[in-house]
């Protein structure tokens, strides 16, 4: 398996190459060069598996013999063992076609530990492997930073920091983060909001001068390709589960940076029959503005109920944009340098008709989120945070088939937001029982300015602590 970048430059990298770099040296994402494909035959004989040997079946061509099979599958179980639940990603019916799919009994109650429990342990064996130590450097709007904190906090070869946005993620989330004590775990909490995280994060990987010698970094965003690839496997887990191959499916996801549902993306490229990809997301909504309208342009980010998903730009589209413009990485670049300069985009009208076929989408402002909590439990008992009932809103308001199984990725345990459940008008549930003591652990950040070398200096100072000498 070879992997090339969406804007063109650098030639073809292996898997390890892409596990390490992130993010591309031309400012591109990696993406598969092809993708591998599945048969029906081949998706059927996957029918019955428990969730980890399914996420073995379906990673491995992507790994492509660089990683031992025996110690991948080691990985995967590890990773797995890890899930509160025995299904890993279990099935909840609401109604009749309408299943919810929860991916929050990680350790961290959110689906970024599909793939943060795997990556850790990936980048783990390959910088042991080769001798070598990294940095891991990411931005998190909610979520990401404490499944990248969990997945790496026990590496002896990564020191990680994670930039949030002060104030800006619930307290759950961020006591999440930065109640984990161990050395090699930096917290920098950023005056600024999500997007500027984001991008102080590529401009570190885009100049890299500021390390010490012989120390890289290594993302843990989602524009790292390992994540997309972890968490295609729920996709299948959940199309077999429902009758898949010998039936289509299809699936609303709460997105934001759109990593998620590109991941369903990339399952039906491989011979998943998908029938529909919704997004769904909140106020901040470049996605379904494109979806919608063929317009792609930054608008003014808003603070809502659902801040996993409070992001004006999605890292990830632009994989979707490669193919768009038939994988012309040339063509690509310029598009995206004009989007720096401009803050718009649109495709041509055949290719935006022609990606409407399979994606829809759908938006949500916080009254109708809090209001859709409440319905859906007086109904149901069923309590929803406030991004999958986004999916479970967007899902009733888009048309599907009628005959064809519909899965909203639940994406958060409720526990994580308390303001918009009790905004709903119900009371927060119990956090789990790991989590018991969370609110009175003893936390560890740093407030930085929304500076660039605010952030450069930071990380400097802690990589040269006696602590790292």
């Amino acid at each position: 398996m070879k992997y090339i970048s969406t804007r063109g430059q650098g030639g073809e990298k292996s898997f390890q190459e892409v596990l390490l770099a992130g993010l591309a040296e031309d400012g591109g994402l990696y993406v598969p060069a092809e993708l591998p494909q599945f048969d029906q035959e081949k998706i059927r004989s996957l029918r019955g598996l428990p969730y980890n040997e399914l996420a073995f079946e379906v990673i491995k061509p992507f790994v492509a013999g660089e990683i031992p099979d025996a110690k991948l599958k080691e990985m995967i179980d590890d990773s797995y063992a890890t899930f509160a639940h025995e299904a890993v990603a279990p099935l909840t019916q609401l109604k009749s076609h309408q299943w919810v799919m929860e991916l929050f009994h990680g350790p961290t109650l959110a689906f970024k530990d599909f793939a943060l429990q795997l990556l850790g342990r990936l980048l783990d064996y390959v910088l042991t492997e080769r001798g070598e130590r990294a940095v891991v450097l990411g931005a998190t709007s909610g979520d990401t930073g404490s499944a990248a904190i969990e997945g790496c906090r026990h590496s002896e070869a990564l020191d990680i920091f994670i930039l949030h946005p002060y104030q800006r993620v619930s307290e759950v989330q961020r006591r999440q983060m930065t109640t984990v004590l161990d050395s090699n775990v930096n917290n920098i909490a950023v005056q600024g909001n999500f997007d500027d995280c984001q991008a102080m994060v590529k401009q570190c990987f885009a100049d890299q001068s500021f390390l010490p010698d012989n120390t890289s970094l290594v993302a843990v965003n989602s524009i790292n390709w390992a994540r997309i690839m972890a968490q295609v496997v729920y996709y299948f887990h959940a199309a077999l589960e429902l009758g898949g191959p010998d039936r289509a499916i299809s699936f609303s996801v709460p997105t934001g940076n759109f990593g998620d549902i590109f991941a369903g993306y990339i399952a039906r490229g491989m011979g998943l029959p998908i029938d529909k990809l919704i997004v769904a997301t909140n106020r901040n909504d470049i996605l379904h503005r494109f979806f919608k309208n063929n317009d792609y342009s930054k608008q003014g980010l808003e603070h809502t109920l659902s801040p996993s998903m409070d992001i004006m730009v999605s890292s990830n589209f632009e994989r979707l944009l490669f193919d768009l413009h038939n994988r012309d990485g040339k063509a690509l670049a310029k598009v995206m340098a004009e989007f720096e300069e401009s803050g718009k985009l649109s495709v041509s009208e055949q290719s935006w008709q022609n990606i409407r076929e399979l994606f829809d989408s759908s938006r949500t402002d916080d009254q109708s989120t809090c209001d859709s909590i409440k319905a859906l439990f007086d109904r149901t008992e069923y309590l929803a945070d406030p991004h999958t009932i986004i999916g479970i809103r967007a899902l009733e308001e888009v048309q599907t088939d009628s005959n064809t199984p519909n899965v909203v990725l639940a994406t958060a345990h409720p526990v994580k937001f308390p303001e918009a459940i009790e905004k709903a008008g119900l009371q927060t549930p119990e956090l789990p029982h790991h989590m018991k003591d969370l609110l009175s652990r003893e936390e560890q950040y740093d407030v930085v300015d929304n500076e660039l070398n605010a952030v450069k200096g930071f990380i400097q100072n802690r990589l040269a602590s006696p602590k790292n000498a």
